[in-house]
């Protein structure tokens, strides 16, 4: 029976990486998604901070852009009903109120796109 050398060579790097990972350790090339903690960059503050700020950004976008379809009298109206309901009604005119920033979206969507 023919045994390929290589073959042993092979089960023994098996065998040591099989005993290395018995302890713990890992084999993670640079640059890949790997398990190791100490090699996920950042703060929590940063990673929390990302979404927070796509949440809001894309929010404020929303409200320009209905602010620029209904009209800023409409829109004014439909505040003021939604701020005289009870329950979480005035919690939601609180935050679809005309702030200045979504002003400025308006303006600028009235800008690009004129009726």
């Amino acid at each position: 029976m023919w045994v390929d050398p290589n073959l042993n060579d092979f089960y023994s790097r098996v065998a040591r990486i099989e005993k290395s990972h018995a302890k713990g350790y890992g084999f993670e090339a640079a640059g890949t998604v790997g398990r190791k903690a100490s090699s996920r960059g950042g703060s929590r503050i940063l990673k929390l901070a990302k979404p927070v700020l796509l949440v809001l950004v894309m929010g404020v976008g929303i409200k320009g852009v209905i602010h620029y379809f209904v009209g800023a009298q409409t829109y004014e109206n439909r505040v003021s009903a939604l701020a005289a309901g009870d329950g979480f009604d005035p919690v939601g005119a609180w935050l679809m109120h005309a702030d200045p920033v979504t002003l400025m979206v308006s303006s600028q969507l009235q800008s690009l796109l004129p009726r």
